[in-house]
């Protein structure tokens, strides 16, 4: 069942290189065994050596077939990624390969509708990052993923990508709507042996003051000059929008691609500046210099395609002045001895002085992205994050510290533990909140198998004789 294999799930997203037939087949509810011997009994754990086989059909799940060489790619896509696939069998993998079509089929019966454009999307922003690892060679590209051609490549991935997509919506759907009541999680905590209750471990509430060195107005105006200089030798001089980026702009991630990105305006990418800048413009446009949190812009817009808009871009980051990073690092050194001597909480120090958005107003506190909470576990924290506070004590303020952001701009902060809770056994007052996401997760198990079960007794399944020994989770042999 999905749930129960959760973390091999995890592991195989969007790795999956199968290759997916539509056949068209009238649905069923008895069982048929497909009687050609592709493979030998899958019983054995995955091999190292295992050879690609190139046809075979080894299941069909209703409008869906899973070929024998689907495993193997599997394997080396995995392989490939550095996932460590120790101990996972053939039989898991061909029963998670079961599942996925499953959803599929039903998202489709259920009329779920995908949009290719977005896929197609999609799959154009993997190979630019495929790309990225083969230094923009499309050949070495092809030749790892052993395709003839750019298009059978491309065809393959849209394939893949829309299964997989089909997929999670239908496990999305079968899962909306279910919550717990109080009530239901206090049974499931009761239920719990003590001796078998879950052990949290230890929890730290962080709070953090940044202040950012400000850049001086005149760099601000020699950045805009700049920008408006590329744009009039673009569109007056003959010069190529390509080359500017190439040679000047700051988005080393875009370079590669000629500074392109594709935007969807029914589906937000890129910061809110850049969509309404780029969804004003017509085509062959060039943009004046606008301003985002990552810097300085001007945006060439190549192609409109209905809902999407391909766009190249230039980015300049404004250079900060060692004047303002020594002025910078000065005013926190001054706030962190205030909070030291008493004249100043901490979360006063940040309301007031903070140029963090996201925490200045809750007394600097950090969200933990994963729990939405501000409790970090310790043994799950960020690397960056504990290397900053492992040696502080509760109530004791950091040091000034410096560091870069993912913009690459440079800021100091300074941190406190708030509050420490050490290594327990679950409490039902304390840990309400870890409780009710376990007691939901429960629920959406029980939901997920009652769900499945309902749906390989009426999908028509035929399964290889290779694989009918397979020990699975589900009842796909509908025995």
């Amino acid at each position: 069942m999905l749930l129960k294999i959760n973390s091999l799930k995890y592991l195989i997203k969007n790795t999956l290189a199968t290759a997916i037939l539509s056949l068209g087949l009238a649905q069923a509810s008895a069982q048929e065994i497909i009687k050609e011997q592709v493979a030998p009994k899958q019983n054995d754990s995955i091999k190292s050596d295992s050879a690609i086989k190139v046809d075979g059909v080894s299941a069909v799940v209703g409008d869906y077939i899973v070929l024998d060489s689907d495993i193997d790619k599997t394997i080396l896509q995995l392989k490939a990624q550095g996932a460590s696939i120790e101990g996972v069998s053939r039989c898991q993998l061909f029963g998670k390969l079961l599942e996925d079509k499953l959803y599929a089929h039903h998202a489709i019966q259920d009329s779920i509708e995908i949009s290719d454009l977005e896929i197609r999307s999609y799959v154009d922003q993997q190979v630019q990052q495929f790309l990225q690892s083969t230094n923009g060679s499309m050949e070495e590209l092809l030749k790892f993923y052993k395709k003839d051609n750019e298009k059978e490549f491309r065809d393959e991935m849209f394939e893949i990508n829309k299964s997989n997509r089909l997929a999670s919506e239908m496990q999305k759907k079968i899962v909306d709507g279910v919550e717990v009541t109080p009530e239901e999680v206090r049974e499931f905590y009761n239920k719990i042996p003590e001796d078998e209750r879950p052990e949290f471990g230890t929890e730290l509430k962080v709070a953090q003051i940044v202040i950012q060195p400000k850049v001086t107005p005149e760099e601000e105006q020699r950045v805009i000059a700049k920008l408006k200089e590329f744009k009039n030798q673009v569109q007056n001089e003959g010069a190529s929008f390509r080359s500017k980026v190439v040679l000047y702009s700051d988005d080393k991630a875009s370079i590669p691609n000629g500074g392109k990105y594709t935007l969807n305006r029914k589906r937000p990418q890129m910061v809110k500046e850049f969509r309404e800048t780029a969804f004003s413009m017509e085509e062959g446009q060039i943009s004046e210099p606008f301003k985002t949190d990552f810097g300085y812009h001007i945006i060439f817009l190549e192609k409109i395609r209905g809902q999407e808009y391909d766009v190249r871009h230039i980015l300049l980051i404004p250079k900060i002045l060692d004047s303002s990073l020594e002025e910078a690092k000065k005013r926190l050194e001054d706030v962190r001895a205030k909070i030291i001597a008493e004249d100043i909480t901490f979360a006063e120090a940040a309301k007031e002085v903070s140029d963090e958005k996201e925490t200045k107003f809750n007394g600097g506190k950090l969200i933990n992205p994963t729990t939405q909470d501000y409790n970090f576990e310790l043994t799950k924290m960020d690397t960056e994050l504990y290397g900053q506070i492992q040696s502080l004590e509760s109530d004791t303020v950091s040091e000034v510290i410096a560091e870069q952001d993912r913009k690459g701009a440079v800021k100091f902060k300074i941190m406190m533990v708030t509050d420490r809770v050490d290594t327990h056994i679950a409490d039902y007052s304390r840990d309400y909140l870890k409780i009710k996401d376990l007691a939901l997760n429960e629920k959406r198990f029980k939901t997920i198998d009652k769900w499945q079960d309902e749906k390989i007794k009426e999908t028509y399944i035929k399964i290889g004789e290779a694989y009918r020994d397979c020990d699975f989770n589900s009842n796909w042999l509908k025995n």
